[in-house]
């Protein structure tokens, strides 16, 4: 069979497992380039199959030589379709990491869950040499079972007002306009159970007790902040409260994690196209203003650049020292937050239109790295060849 790409909105329906596989070798290679990381040697990614979880276990793998066990919800493929491109990527992480030596242990299913942490936890204690030096947490999910059988779903909303903006339809390729509508005081809360702190301190409590965190273990979790610009519909939004619950959680954990020589922090990244901001309305255009400024100034970092730059100057610095700022957040998104770079972004802003968006913004960059993300638009991959779906179904992650 062919495989196109499809897109229904601004969600891919589909992927290319042979252009996945070029993707994660593609940051691989990145890695390789850049020198090596003195850095953890057992870490463990919850939220490891794309975006900056992967790009995360890649840069430890690869960088600093680590054994790496990743954690993902995915689905292979069925009569329904080839599967995620998220199948692909742990598929493709695994075999490479073999290749070069290192353990890679996947683990598909739900991350939220307690029999997830111990079937983790058993990996750890029987075949992992029974510590780990590094637990990043990079769940991003729209919806969340928590231990007591309870569901939740989160909400993309705002705070009283409704708020719109120009958004992308990738599947058409045209500028629309989305509105936020506010959220509710139950939505409100049910998207900081989702996204907030909550699953990633039962995490770190649960490897704690079980003794498996190595003497200086640390954790760490992304987050976003923005410009002033993007604060309606993020900071002061259903999101920015999950993200501050998720702030305050690891200065708790820091305190917890300090008597055995542990902390725990939170990474501020820079905006970058993945399949979580992907689905944030109204988003997608700022990063498309971003890169075109960013990338004029030399100044742009996709995942792997941004994660490599994450162990190497901030979590494994040669001192020793994890540079943070007066909230003890890890700050990647100190090159977007210019002011140089923002008030190029805001004038470019008012300047676009249904009709020159794709001038005024790098449009065609961001469609290219959503692409991308499903293995679409590598070079070196030939896209007329057959995939058969029989050898697909026999790979296992």
């Amino acid at each position: 069979m062919i495989i196109e790409p499809v897109i229904k909105g601004s969600v891919a329906r589909n992927c290319h497992p042979d252009g996945i596989r070029a993707s994660v070798k593609q940051q691989i290679d990145y890695v390789k380039s850049v020198p090596s990381v003195k850095g953890p040697k057992k870490v463990l990614v919850i939220g490891a199959s794309s975006g900056y979880g992967l790009a995360s276990r890649i840069a430890l793998a690869f960088g600093c030589g680590a054994d790496t066990i990743g954690v993902a919800f995915e689905k292979g493929p069925n009569e329904k379709g080839l599967g995620t491109a998220g199948w692909y990527n742990m598929i493709a992480f695994r075999e490479n990491a073999e290749k070069a030596g290192l353990t890679a242990r996947n683990f598909i299913g739900d991350a939220f869950s307690d029999e997830m942490r111990r079937q983790v936890t058993d990996c750890i204690l029987n075949e992992f040499g029974g510590e780990i030096d590094l637990v990043v947490y990079s769940l991003a999910s729209g919806i969340r079972t928590a231990p007591d059988g309870v569901t939740y779903r989160s909400t993309l909303g705002v705070r009283d007002v409704p708020f719109s903006g120009e958004a992308f339809d990738l599947e058409h390729q045209t500028l629309t306009c989305q509105t936020l509508e506010p959220v509710s005081d139950q939505q409100l809360q049910d998207t900081i159970k989702v996204m907030g702190g909550e699953d990633w301190k039962l995490w770190i409590d649960w490897l704690n007790r079980a003794g498996v965190l190595a003497k200086n273990f640390r954790t760490v979790a992304y987050s976003y902040i923005g410009p002033e610009s993007t604060w309606p519909l993020y900071k002061e939004g259903a999101l920015g409260a999950a993200k501050m619950h998720l702030h305050s959680t690891a200065d708790v954990m820091n305190e917890q994690l300090q008597a055995t020589g542990g902390q725990a922090h939170v990474a501020v990244c820079k905006a970058v196209v993945t399949k979580a901001s992907a689905f944030i309305p109204v988003f997608p255009l700022y990063i498309a203003l971003l890169y075109r400024v960013m990338k004029e100034k030399h100044l742009h970092e996709t995942c792997i650049e941004q994660m490599y730059r994450l162990i190497a100057d901030c979590l494994y610095t040669v001192d020793g020292k994890i540079p943070v700022d007066n909230q003890r957040f890890i700050r990647l998104d100190d090159r977007e937050l210019r002011p140089d770079v923002q008030a190029e972004v805001n004038v470019l802003r008012e300047q676009v239109t249904a009709e020159n968006f794709r001038t005024v913004s790098d449009f065609a960059g961001y469609l290219r790295e959503f692409h991308a993300l499903n293995g679409f638009g590598l070079p070196g991959v030939d896209y007329r060849a057959d995939v058969d779906p029989k050898i697909l179904a026999a790979l296992k992650p």
